[in-house]
């Protein structure tokens, strides 16, 4: 039996089976920025085997025990519900693990950079990472959240000279696009966060901790690209 349509966009895979998003990250495989290409094109892409690719997903998908997003039923949200969401999971998430993660990368590169020269690359890569995603947030919260919650009032959304929600959302996408480059280096760098034999209790939370900021990034960024963004374009439109 089929539980997999191989056809569907991998965005679309994961708002219908939240569960499937991790799974899809380990195997490189990127719903959110590269979510429009069909799931059948990224395996292809990707070198995978598509038969025990499409095998391993449907077992997780026929899995009684499959987990969700907390049981958050945030594929059906309004836009109201979606962006408090957003600040209240994935904004607060990342304020804490960016300065938590900082730290604690800083911590390992000096002690075990001269046996792992790729920690300085991965230090400063998450600092550009940071440096990015900081004021992002910040851009959401002050100038599109508010606008997509006027929308959800009714009202019609003005913002910069053009007044829609279109001008932020193209600048916040293009965002989202330079962090799933460097999440992707991260990933290349550490070798899918896998920690060396002689790494100690630090190294190892670093690279959980780095692996846990990509999966919610890639989940936080899938909702903005894929649902809310679309939903705040065609009701802008709707209202114009």
């Amino acid at each position: 039996m089929n539980l997999i349509d191989r056809d569907l966009s991998l965005a679309s895979l994961v708002t219908q089976r939240p569960d499937l998003a991790p799974h899809l990250n380990a195997l490189g495989l990127d719903f959110c920025c590269g979510g429009q290409r069909r799931l059948i094109d990224a395996i292809d892409e990707s070198g995978l085997d598509l038969a025990e690719t499409i095998d391993a997903l449907q077992a997780i998908v026929a899995s009684p025990s499959s987990p969700s997003d907390d049981s958050v039923n945030w594929p059906d949200f309004t836009m109201l519900e979606m962006v408090d969401h957003l600040e209240s999971t994935h904004h607060a998430y990342l304020r804490d693990a960016l300065v938590r993660l900082d730290a604690l990368a800083e911590k390992v590169a000096g002690v075990h950079g001269e046996r792992h020269p790729e920690l300085s690359q991965v230090l400063a890569t998450f600092r550009v990472l940071r440096a990015d995603l900081e004021p992002h947030l910040s851009n959401e919260e002050q100038v599109l959240f508010p606008l997509i919650r006027e929308l959800a009032g009714g009202a019609e959304a003005r913002g910069g000279e053009s007044g829609t929600v279109a001008d932020p959302i193209a600048v916040l996408a293009g965002e989202h696009d330079r962090a799933g480059a460097l999440l992707a280096r991260l990933r290349s760098l550490t070798d899918a966060y896998t920690v060396p034999d002689d790494g100690c209790v630090s190294y190892q939370l670093l690279y959980s901790g780095l692996a846990e900021l990509e999966a919610d990034t890639h989940l936080h960024v899938h909702k903005e690209n894929n649902l809310l963004f679309p939903q705040a374009i065609a009701a802008e439109h709707a209202v114009g």
